[in-house]
């Protein structure tokens, strides 16, 4: 029997044997949630001028404290024409771009105007520059805004097109295939007898991945045919393939044997972790596969922290794996066995509280968690009030 391959190592190997898909060019209007294969770089200067941070009057700080005459106004997109000299004063609006020869912006509710008069009215401006955003704040010409490998976020998207971008090198759509395996499944709403399960894993599948840029190629409900699973795991046509369920070594569990009788290799079998211990992985040609536990909250896990992230490098992704947190625990925990221990939990007032049941079969306390609690092998007891690491999940 293999050893159990620690996580952390299992998702290194996994990834470790990944390209990226193939790129494409789309408008930023049409690549969002894309990752971008080539830099992103500004093509202007953010701002292109000095602009006011604040509505009030654009003056040199040499003059304070006036008064001033006030000659003119300045809005954005509508620019004072002209400079200011000795003693006068432009009326200015966020945004708007400060007139040659003023140095700080007097905000209006610190002055006070007659007319063409102004004086100042409250301690105004403390330095030069005051209430001012200059030229290339946020960044200039020739500045990387997104790096390769950065997934195209509405913040990223934002500023390439504030730089000026209209266009992003990204990697295509990635083709993921779904199989799910077992004589006693049945689809969703069917009728059922008491030997027989609702296949949830697909439904389930789809979901967690509709963040991605992913086509689902769906191979439906397959039987413990050895045949059968031969034939669909040896000419489905995807970027990845994913199966659940046979993924063990009972006498009905027929997906390792037919993905080898597929021309498929197997790296790995057998993972450390809770739940989601029988997960498998390998390739046929240039095709990774992963076979997931049938146990839905075993799949959930295991998607969760190999399938996302195995999709996200062949997406393009620098960083591909999941980002834990931490939270205060509610109540004690008692020390960790030698796997990684990923418990279902929820977060109220603060706090995180584990399910009291975390057998893998229990799918309501999935359906009611909001975080995964991390637990390392051997990992001690820890008391209420400690502080743990947590996977969010909803």
């Amino acid at each position: 029997m293999s050893e159990l391959l620690p996580v952390a190592q299992a998702q290194a190997r996994l990834i470790a044997a990944i390209a990226p898909v193939a790129t494409e060019t789309l408008p930023i209007t049409q690549a969002g949630g894309r990752w971008a294969a080539e830099p992103l770089v500004a093509r202007r200067t953010q701002p292109m001028r000095d602009l006011s941070a604040m509505d009030g009057y654009a003056l040199r700080f040499a003059d304070l404290p006036g008064p001033w005459r006030v000659i003119g106004e300045s809005a954005a997109g509508r620019p004072f024409d002209g400079g200011i000299g000795a003693g006068e004063a432009v009326r200015i609006f966020t945004g708007a771009a400060i007139p040659d020869g003023a140095d700080v912006v007097m905000v209006q509710e610190e002055a006070e105007r007659d007319g063409e008069r102004l004086i100042l009215a409250g301690e105004g401006p403390l330095r030069i520059g005051g209430n001012v955003r200059r030229r290339g704040l946020d960044f200039t010409e020739g500045d990387v805004l997104v790096a390769a490998g950065d997934r195209l976020t509405a913040a990223r998207l934002a500023v390439a097109a504030t730089g000026g971008v209209s266009h992003a090198a990204v990697h295509r759509r990635v083709r993921v295939a779904l199989a799910a395996t077992g004589d006693e499944l049945v689809d969703p709403g069917a009728d059922f007898g008491a030997d027989s399960l609702p296949e949830s894993n697909r439904l389930l599948l789809r979901t967690l991945l509709a963040d991605l840029p992913v086509d689902i190629i769906d191979l439906g409900i397959l039987p413990d045919r050895l045949d059968v699973l031969t034939q669909a795991f040896a000419t489905v046509d995807a970027d990845l393939l994913v199966t659940t369920g046979g993924a063990s070594v009972g006498d009905h569990d027929l997906v390792r044997p037919a993905l080898l009788g597929a021309g498929a290799t197997i790296d790995f079998w057998r993972v450390a972790l809770r739940p989601g211990k029988p997960l498998m992985a390998g390739r046929r040609g240039d095709m990774p596969v992963l076979g997931l536990p049938g146990n839905p909250v075993s799949a959930f896990v295991t998607a969760l922290l190999f399938v996302k992230p195995v999709i996200a490098r062949l997406a393009g992704a620098a960083q591909p794996f999941p980002i834990t947190t931490h939270a205060i625990l509610g109540e004690s925990l008692p020390a960790n066995g030698p796997r990684t221990d990923y418990m279902r939990a929820e977060l109220r007032d603060g706090r995180a509280y584990v399910a009291a049941i975390q057998d893998s079969s229990m799918l309501m306390t999935l359906a009611r968690a909001q975080c995964l609690i991390v637990r390392p092998p051997h990992d001690p007891a820890a008391e209420r009030g400690d502080s743990a690491e947590v996977l969010m999940i909803a």
